[in-house]
């Protein structure tokens, strides 16, 4: 599994990363990032609550 952050969306909320901080992580720029290629099978929910859980819909998953 496979996640991207759109930068230009993404508030700066924190969320995911609390959420998920095996995949996600607040970088430089301010903005939350996926951290990693793909996310390891036992943070795959994690990874998927992290986006739907987003206020402003700035992560999309592939599965």
């Amino acid at each position: 599994m496979k996640a991207k952050v759109d930068k230009d969306t993404c508030i700066a909320c924190g969320l995911c990363p609390s959420i998920c901080p095996e995949c996600f992580d607040m970088e430089d720029d301010g903005k939350a990032g996926f951290i990693v290629d793909e996310a390891p099978e036992n943070v795959e929910g994690e990874v998927q609550e992290a986006a739907e859980s987003c206020p402003v819909d700035a992560i999309s998953v592939e599965k």
